[in-house]
């Protein structure tokens, strides 16, 4: 596939998992070796068509804050694709626990399918609950499909509930529609509400900004591809270098530099 033809490619996907996102644009990326100036309206372009991937939104700011951003393209996509916070977040589930989620959680989903002995409630959000409950089902896994009328008592009954970030600045996370109703929930009952943050969700925070004012510039706020929660609602944080106390200063600390260029919006 020529180079231009796979940037649209990535362009024109939707819910895929982010991973796969940030691998191809670096690939395409890298086979088209822009001038810096191309480079900067290619990355516009890429985080305004998927606004709610964090990783990608990181990729792009570490690549034009980069001094060799086609040499550091490789790097970076490697290190989405070998994120350890699945591997943390297998050795941390209880033995034979209920887990609750929202919709389809990428790293989640890959914990819980090594683990096999882990049950899931998957609060459905734009049918992404179902499809992941057919998907963990096929790999034998016990789930089942709840329904939004239902999140408050999924909360309840689950050992640990887990929200996975979108992306995440200071003080605040961006996570799939339903999640703060989940978190609130379980937060207000004591059930153990973890923060599953892998490589590339943590931003700088006017990066995250943006990302949060372009998320929430709809007409109908219901109606927008994510909401944000406070870091408060959650007890644990668990990303690439482990699990972290959520009160803890820096623990959602910004990833990579912050690149003014992505502010902008690109020309049309």
């Amino acid at each position: 596939m020529h180079p231009i033809e796979r940037l649209r490619y990535v362009a024109r996907a939707s819910g895929g998992d982010q991973r796969m996102l940030v691998r191809e644009t670096a690939g395409a990326l890298r086979g088209l070796q822009f001038e810096p100036a191309g480079l900067v309206i290619a990355c516009r372009r890429i985080v305004e068509r998927h606004p709610t991937s964090g990783p990608l939104w990181w990729f792009c700011s570490s690549l034009l804050t980069s001094a060799r951003p086609f040499d550091a393209a490789h790097q970076l996509a490697s290190e989405v694709e070998h994120d350890r916070t699945p591997d943390h977040l297998f050795d941390l589930l209880p033995d034979d626990a209920t887990v609750c989620v929202v919709g389809w959680p990428d790293l989640i989903g890959d914990a819980v399918m090594r683990r096999g002995d882990i049950r899931v409630l998957a609060v459905d959000a734009d049918d992404e609950g179902s499809s992941f409950v057919r998907r963990l089902q096929r790999a034998d896994i016990e789930a089942e499909v709840v329904p939004a009328a239902g999140i408050a008592a999924a909360a309840v009954a689950a050992d640990v509930v887990l929200v996975e970030a979108m992306a995440a600045g200071a003080g605040e996370v961006l996570a799939s529609p339903g999640s703060r109703a989940l978190a609130s929930v379980a937060y207000c009952s004591e059930v153990p509400t973890w923060l599953v943050a892998g490589r590339g969700r943590r931003l700088p925070e006017p990066l995250f900004t943006t990302m949060s004012t372009r998320i929430a510039d709809v007409r109908e706020p219901w109606d927008a591809d994510a909401e944000p929660l406070p870091l408060a609602l959650f007890g644990s944080v668990i990303g690439p270098d482990g699990p972290a106390d959520a009160t803890e200063p820096g623990v959602l600390d910004a990833e990579c530099a912050m690149a003014h260029e992505l502010v902008k919006s690109s020309p049309m």
